[in-house]
């Protein structure tokens, strides 16, 4: 008898769980706290597999622990992350694969976060055009979101579009699941919290503020514009005093429903502009690392400069960008010659330019001034003849990129 074939309680087959499978072993290899990562775990697939689409079909899966992983946020601060194992990883896979069809039937237009066919550029984009339209902006930021979302809350969100009570069952256990710190202590849940990093967390997080936040402000004022990346989120008002209420209503909201504004990173913000000249304290936001605020623009019918409202890479991504130069230690790759460099180095410059030059791609001209010193460095440690004279150093470079003009990615689109 084949086992994989055998009659279960939950209707969880072999193919759901293959496919789940085949979508984790593409994001990432981290191990939870059973310290498989995912080459141990390809060794023995088959066996993995076979004991998880078991316990799962039978009822009797239990996540084990999550793993905390603190990561660096910005302004000194911290993320933590709760990991699953590969194995939990494809478990929440399998529910989510499920559950996603008949959410995205739901989910209103305005919400881009981690949605088929949705993106980060396509929420930009529908900022950049509400600002034009619109004058003001509310930039939201909500306190510690994945750690509040409150169990009881969500889950009667959830009856509202899942009869199957095996799927209930797992949804509980996942937002169950302890977590583990460094230290190896488990801390348990008390009735909150989705962690980031687990594979299911980002569709219940989209479904908590579908109803808290969309349909809410989509049924209490029509006129509010807004654009939401999972917990990011923008609105666009007529006039201050409108943006002003919608705050006070939008607070008050969130909190009935267990969560919190950060009283200083929530601000009020106008778009000024050649056509919007009043004067305001605020006239700059970040959104999904863009900084959107009044930059010179050229007219594309006159050739002349104006005034626009528009977003380019944000100081804060900059700042990020030029650390993880840093860290890469350019200077001391043990590369035998610039096309070895080059060709580590490309993937990451690509992935760059492809998501930060998306608007105003000449912004990230400081990123590459940056990088073209790293790269003198390198040929000075390298080379001899280059130690002693840093103008030699970089004409020669200036003759690398003459005569291997695509040798680097960003050498391509046009930067030095």
């Amino acid at each position: 008898m084949n086992l994989w074939n055998e009659a279960k309680s939950v209707p969880i087959t072999r193919s759901m769980v293959w496919a789940a499978y085949k979508k984790v072993r593409t994001h990432g290899e981290s191990a939870g706290i059973d310290e498989i990562c995912l080459e141990d775990f390809d060794r023995h697939r088959s066996k993995h597999l076979y004991k998880l689409w078991n316990r799962m079909a039978s009822g009797s899966y239990f996540p084990p622990a999550l793993k905390e992983v603190e990561i660096p946020k910005g302004e000194g601060k911290l993320r933590r992350l709760g990991i699953p194992t590969i194995s939990d990883r494809v478990g929440q896979m399998v529910i989510k694969d499920y559950l996603e069809p008949r959410f995205e039937v739901i989910f209103t237009p305005n919400s881009y976060g981690y949605r088929p066919g949705k993106s980060a550029h396509q929420a930009l984009l529908q900022v950049r055009e509400n600002c034009w339209k619109l004058n003001w902006v509310i930039d939201l930021d909500i306190e510690g979101f994945f750690d509040n979302i409150d169990h009881d809350k969500l889950m009667l969100a959830l009856e509202k579009h899942v009869q199957e009570n095996w799927v209930k069952m797992y949804i509980r256990r996942f937002l169950t699941a302890p977590v583990q710190k460094a230290t190896g202590e488990q801390v348990e849940k008390q009735g909150k919290g989705t962690p980031q990093g687990g594979v299911i967390s980002p569709l219940l997080a989209n479904l908590f503020l579908h109803y808290v936040l969309d349909k809410w402000l989509e049924k209490t004022d029509s006129s509010v514009k807004m654009v939401r990346y999972a917990d990011d989120a923008i609105l666009h008002c007529f006039s201050k005093a409108h943006a002003g209420g919608t705050l006070k209503r939008v607070k008050e909201r969130l909190e009935e429903c267990g969560l919190r504004l950060h009283p200083s990173k929530t601000k009020v913000v106008y778009c000024r502009d050649h056509r919007r000249q009043e004067n305001h304290e605020l006239v700059k936001f970040d959104f999904l690392g863009y900084s959107f605020q009044p930059r010179s623009t050229m007219s594309k019918n006159t050739g002349k400069l104006f005034l626009g409202y528009d977003c380019a890479i944000s100081i804060e991504s900059r700042k990020r960008i030029i650390a993880r130069l840093r860290e890469l230690n350019i200077e001391y790759l043990s590369h035998r010659s610039i096309v070895g460099i080059a060709q580590f180095l490309n993937p990451i410059i690509r992935g760059w330019v492809n998501y930060y030059g998306k608007f105003r791609c000449s912004e990230l001209s400081g990123v590459f001034q940056h990088l073209r010193r790293r790269l003198i460095k390198w040929a000075r440690k390298r080379y001899k003849r280059y130690r002693s004279s840093l103008n030699r150093a970089f004409k020669w470079l200036e003759r690398v990129k003459v005569q291997f003009p695509n040798l680097f990615y960003h050498w391509q689109i046009g930067f030095s």
